[in-house]
């Protein structure tokens, strides 16, 4: 079976360790959000949603913060910090490694996916883990403060302003990565993970081929909703998604997608929008969606991929 997932954040990166449990890793071919990427922080290009989804699959993520590495100190921090440096963004000693790596590759000329290959693989990472363009494009937020880039909206001031609009810098000029396409052709089944529909996903969608191509797709593509009961399980995903004017539910999630979405996975909290959903075209599935063990992520994968085999079936 041949799988393409697109992913941003905990959220995604904890639904990943369920499906690659019941899925050989080697036909998982995952698609990272890059918006949130930092050019040159400290030097240092930072790839916040590719390390997520690494070190999660890696299983040497920090599990209660669901990004980081479990067990990290931050010494190097505490010295930049002394030094009179600004260190709202938490860099752990073994991460600044990963990230050191990763600005030197891309100084000899590597790309990022090349880089993400790499770093994944020397990890012990069995599926193939795609940065969604090479280009940076940064994902701003517009706020009543003015225009942040969405790591210091979210990390250095908490999510605390006001969104009025949420931009992709450059998207219009950007280009997937080398074999996205190709690989989304070739699914069998395409999974939307449970990631914020704004900026975990918006920016995928966003660059030039990658949404037309899952338009055109043949294979089934099924989402999970990461909003229970009209709330985000983590993040500011209620506040992003209103300020694109986007219902802040299930439902809400479905019409974000309904242009190529045939499933969404929702929570049996939210078993009541069901017919809405449906009315939207879209084909709702009832699950308990919330990843609180490996177990649970492991269920929630096989409905998924059982929803796309259904659905498939009925085409």
């Amino acid at each position: 079976m041949s799988v393409v997932a697109l992913a941003g954040g905990v959220g995604a990166a904890r639904f990943l360790e369920g499906l690659v449990r019941v899925v050989p890793p080697e036909e998982v071919t995952v698609i990272v959000n890059t918006g949130d990427d930092m050019a040159n922080f400290m030097g240092l290009y930072i790839s916040p949603d590719l390390d997520i989804v690494t070190y999660t699959l890696a299983g040497i993520v920090d599990p209660e913060k669901g990004w980081g590495i479990k067990g990290d100190t931050t010494r190097a921090l505490s010295m930049l910090q002394e030094l009179g440096f600004e260190t709202w963004f938490t860099l752990g000693d073994r991460d600044l490694g990963t990230h050191i790596a990763r600005t030197a590759m891309l100084q000899q000329g590597w790309s990022l996916s090349k880089a993400t290959q790499v770093i994944s693989h020397s990890l012990g990472v069995r599926c193939q883990l795609f940065p969604m363009t090479e280009k940076w494009v940064p994902t701003r937020i517009v706020t009543d403060v003015g225009l942040l880039h969405f790591e210091e909206y979210l990390v250095k001031r908490q999510a605390r302003d006001n969104v009025e609009d949420v931009i992709f810098d450059g998207i219009e000029s950007a280009e997937p990565s080398p074999g996205i396409l190709d690989a989304i052709q070739h699914a069998e089944t395409l999974i939307i993970c449970p990631s914020n529909p704004i900026v975990s996903i918006g920016p995928i969608l966003a660059v030039p081929g990658i949404k037309e191509a899952i338009v055109e797709a043949s294979a089934p593509c099924v989402g999970v909703s990461p909003i229970i009961g009209g709330k985000p399980v983590k993040g500011p995903a209620d506040k992003l998604m209103e300020g694109k004017g986007v219902e802040v539910s299930a439902k809400g999630v479905a019409e974000f997608y309904r242009e190529f979405l045939d499933i969404l996975v929702i929570d049996q909290k939210d078993k009541s929008l069901t017919p809405k959903i449906e009315e939207l075209g879209v084909n709702a599935v009832v699950e308990q969606t919330l990843l609180t063990s490996m177990e649970r992520k492991k269920q929630l994968a096989r409905t998924v991929l059982a929803a796309a085999r259904n659905k498939k079936s009925k085409s």
